[in-house]
């Protein structure tokens, strides 16, 4: 299933590119109260967005490969699905590392800005989940529990709906990062937060579904989460209390 609006656009695309522009317009309210210069919001975003939608094609592609092995022109196909948000996350922090050294601005501090917005982006981004028939969970064969939000349908059976689970965790997260942003007293200490709760939502809805990507008997995203909410945990805790 992969939905268009007026048979052309492609709704995937359409709600990613609404993320990142309602991200965009909150990290715009928070850089005067971080210090930052006029304009630094959307210059992150240019600098963000292309790196990390090349890190999130390129993880996917890597832990997926023999989907592309017959046709590799086909992995520049991005709006038909397809892209990993942990390879997102990692390409975007590169860019914004770039723009930290080129325009002098403060690396943490910029991290600082922009993870609530990106909590914001992924809320809505997973809708394209929905309109392109994937990120679901386990069979729901229980006629009882054939409803939505709980299950989805998809052709002629149901699924546990583990996309609608993550956009509504990654909606509170948003609230969360945006009322206690002004209570961490270390620049850095908000992204810490991000990776923590963003780690433990993911571990757990992860383990739900079943178009997951495996190395071996693990599914990477699940590991990847726990080891960055236990690192990262651990950091902030350490930090915060120095």
């Amino acid at each position: 299933m992969r939905e268009r609006l007026f048979g052309v656009v492609s709704v995937y695309g359409l709600l990613i590119a609404l993320g990142i522009l309602l991200a965009a317009l909150y990290a715009s309210r928070q850089e005067k109260r971080l210090g930052l210069k006029k304009d630094t919001a959307l210059d992150v975003v240019f600098w963000a967005v292309p790196f990390g939608v090349i890190g999130a094609r390129l993880y996917y592609v890597a832990f997926s490969w023999e989907k592309y092995a017959s046709d590799p022109l086909s992995v520049l196909y991005v709006w038909e699905g397809g892209l990993a948000i942990y390879g997102g996350i990692l390409g975007g922090l590169l860019g914004i590392f770039l723009y930290s050294r080129r325009s002098g601005q403060p690396f943490k501090v910029l991290l600082d800005m922009v993870v609530p917005a990106v909590l914001l982006a992924q809320a809505v981004g997973r809708w394209g989940n929905f309109f392109n028939g994937e990120a679901y969970g386990n069979p729901v064969t229980q006629k009882a529990l054939q409803f939505f939000p709980y299950a989805v349908r998809v052709g002629e059976n149901w699924y546990q709906a583990t996309f609608f689970y993550e956009s509504m965790w990654d909606l509170a997260g948003f609230f969360l990062l945006h009322t206690t942003r002004r209570r961490w007293r270390h620049p850095g200490s908000l992204t810490l937060l991000y990776f923590v709760y963003y780690g433990v939502g993911r571990a757990l809805i992860e383990g739900l579904r079943s178009d997951s990507l495996w190395w071996g008997p693990f599914r990477v995203s699940q590991v990847l989460s726990i080891v960055l909410a236990l690192i990262c945990g651990a950091m902030l805790i350490r930090r915060e209390r120095k």
